[in-house]
């Protein structure tokens, strides 16, 4: 992938870009490996990324002033630097990013100033579905000031950008290098993003986590199916399922249920509606930390045979590992986005053996 701006030393984020693709691949596999040195099971060939406009979501800092604003990073001197031809991105979000600018300008909206602490206008969010290119914009601001002056200007902004589906503000107040806050205000009548993931449908809301890899993420969740399908279990838990990636995509493998458990009700509300549209009758979703579940869970007369966790980067735990190890499940697929994480947790459950491993590339260039 060529990027001037890696060239030019504006932005390192890719800092593995000066490597060949395939040099990456065989550093990544074998860093995988090593961790999950003595484990034993089988490794597949490492499934690839296309090198560039592989991204399906945008975290734009917002520098600069209000005549002129900047979209991109910021640097060591918390001064802004402009990303907005960075070839990470398809041509539905890069096309984006002016009418934004624009819009910023026209309603004066003052990027927030790091240094001086002042300014309203934090981040920009923006996620494309590779359907039909339509958009979801989030803007991420101080206060809720500018949420009545945006909603005014939303007929002057859906025809400078017309594949926009969802625009929303999320409040964060504080000064801390975080995200996103708690309140999240939704200015169009269309509240969800539907993407299709090997022909079903995901509908993404504002806060619902999502793989930013859309054509990795196929190949992940059709692995993960055909995994399940081997094993054949009865039933089957999906742990941190999200938006209900593996369960979705396992569920006319199980003759009995699909349980998917995740902590945040806006991922969960977009699994059930999924669920829904696809007439699927065995799955069921619970908005639930996974700790919570299993607290529950020992009381349950029927333990499923096969659990998929797909966890945060800390892993899943002692408690969580501790009762997988001890309980009747015979069979984990666990998706990892750590391997060291992976390795502690697996090393925690002795009870089971390592079967076979699969490298997704869904970061390239880093």
């Amino acid at each position: 992938m060529h990027c001037a701006y890696f060239e030019r030393g504006t932005c390192r984020s890719c800092g593995w870009l000066a490597d060949p693709y395939a040099d990456q691949l065989q550093r990544k596999m074998a860093r995988c490996q090593s961790a999950l040195t003595g484990l034993g099971g089988v490794w597949l060939p490492i499934v690839p990324s296309p090198e560039s406009a592989f991204r399906n979501k945008a975290k734009m800092v917002v520098c600069g002033d209000a005549s002129s604003p900047c979209l991109g990073i910021l640097d060591a001197h918390s001064d802004g630097i402009d990303l907005s031809s960075c070839p990470l991105y398809p041509t539905a979000i890069t096309d984006a990013f002016e009418p934004l600018k624009q819009m910023i300008r026209r309603l004066g909206i003052p990027p927030y100033d790091v240094k001086k602490r002042q300014g309203e206008l934090k981040y920009l969010l923006i996620t494309v579905s590779e359907d039909d290119d339509s958009l979801m914009v989030r803007l991420v601001l101080r206060s809720d000031i500018w949420i009545e002056r945006l909603r005014a200007d939303l007929s002057k902004m859906t025809a400078d950008l017309p594949h926009l589906a969802v625009l929303s503000v999320n409040i964060q107040p504080v000064h801390q290098a975080i995200l996103e806050g708690e309140q999240e205000v939704i200015l169009t009548d269309r509240e969800t993003l539907t993407v299709h993931l090997n022909g079903l449908p995901f509908h993404l809301r504002p806060k619902s986590f999502f793989q930013t890899n859309t054509r990795v993420a196929e190949q992940l969740y059709a692995t993960a199916r055909s995994w399940v399908a081997e094993v054949a279990p009865a039933h089957m838990w999906d742990l941190f399922c999200g938006v209900g990636g593996f369960a979705l995509h396992c569920a006319d493998v199980i003759p009995g249920h699909v349980t998917g458990i995740e902590i945040s009700a806006e991922a969960i509300a977009s699994a059930q509606q999924s669920a829904l549209e696809l007439g699927l009758k065995n799955v069921s979703f619970y908005a639930l930390g996974a700790n919570e579940f299993i607290d529950q869970a020992v009381s349950l007369p029927q333990m499923p045979a096969l659990v998929v966790v797909n966890p945060p980067r800390r892993g899943l735990g002692v408690g969580l590992c501790a009762f997988l190890d001890e309980s009747v499940v015979q069979t984990v697929i666990y998706s990892s986005c750590n391997p060291e994480s992976l390795a502690r947790d697996l090393a925690m459950m002795p009870g089971f053996e390592l079967v076979k491993a699969q490298v997704f590339d869904l970061f390239p260039h880093t």
